[in-house]
């Protein structure tokens, strides 16, 4: 068995980082819903503010495209060439995939101060591409509703999750302790 977790040692203590992460990341975020009433349809702010942006860019194809409350949900209903296209709830706001993100990037540990700034950096563009991904699917869902599962369950989740895959590769070949050239200190 001590030989096993010899062997084994560096992998149980990636799974060992990247769980503990996680498990803590996700119960802070779930204070943090805690705060808001699905029974009220309270939006929380996260969520909120991701419409808000998403609205933002949409703009930028139709001026008059806006955000209104959803009185059915916790959500807010966002319009687009006068016509309701998405509803932005809280799991179109990217923190889960933020969270799975920075477990794995602190599960392949590197150097501190690399990490100190690649987490923000990544989490950064996670929010961008979320924000873009949004935006582009209310476009393609005007264009194309009856393709709503392709986009909404396939090619959109595709584009942000590739787009975190691509993120942790960076992070594992350039900066992890496993990158070629680095050394933990």
């Amino acid at each position: 068995m001590t030989s096993y977790f010899k062997q084994y040692r560096p992998f149980l203590f990636f799974l060992l980082r990247f769980a503990l992460t996680y498990v803590v990341l996700a119960y802070c975020y779930g204070l943090y819903l805690e705060q808001f009433s699905l029974a009220k349809k309270e939006v929380d702010g996260i969520t909120q503010w991701v419409a808000e942006q998403s609205k933002s860019v949409l703009q930028l194809v139709d001026s008059e495209a806006y955000i209104a409350p959803n009185p059915k949900e916790a959500g807010v209903k966002l319009f687009f060439h006068h016509r309701w296209i998405a509803r932005i709830v809280e799991g179109c706001n990217a923190i889960s995939v933020m969270i799975l993100f920075v477990s794995f990037v602190i599960a392949f540990k590197g150097k501190f101060k690399a990490m100190v700034w690649f987490l923000p950096f990544g989490i950064a563009v996670i929010h961008i591409a979320n924000i873009i991904r949004i935006a582009l699917l209310a476009v393609a869902l005007y264009h194309f509703p009856k393709a709503e599962h392709l986009l909404h369950g396939v090619l959109f989740p595709l584009l942000i999750y590739g787009i975190v895959f691509i993120l942790w590769m960076i992070w594992v070949n350039r900066f992890s302790e496993y990158a070629k050239g680095t050394t933990q200190k």
